[in-house]
């Protein structure tokens, strides 16, 4: 998603299911842009434990924003979903969210994602 400051969530981007192409607008000096990362954390079979570091590298600033996520969904749960916002790096080029989580629900299953960014 990104928007302005006041709303973020004004436009939506891109996803993951079906995969579409992330393009967001560069911040200028006269006016920022921002953006808001949605995670979803959905129920299994069985009560499910995501941990992780979810790195978001289109942020403004030197080095990635990590988030870490600590969520657990019990089985017919509504989908758990946790947001961060910031605000869109100045500098175009193609940057990555990167995921790096295991789900445990007894056995432990690794999801791996990097997804370019496309900041222009």
């Amino acid at each position: 998603m990104t928007g302005d400051r006041d709303n973020p969530d004004r436009e939506f981007v891109c996803q993951s299911d079906p995969r579409t192409d992330c393009v967001l607008t560069a911040s200028r000096p006269d006016s920022q842009a921002f953006t808001d990362v949605h995670l979803y954390f959905h129920p299994a079979a069985t009560e499910t434990k995501y941990v992780g570091t979810v790195e978001i590298g289109f942020f403004e600033g030197a080095t990635p924003h990590a988030v870490k996520p600590n969520v657990t969904v019990k089985p017919g749960a509504p989908v758990a979903r946790s947001s961060v916002a910031g605000i869109v790096s100045s500098t175009p080029g193609t940057r990555a969210l990167t995921i790096a989580i295991v789900a445990d629900s007894g056995k432990t299953q690794q999801i791996q994602e990097q997804i370019p960014v496309i900041v222009q």
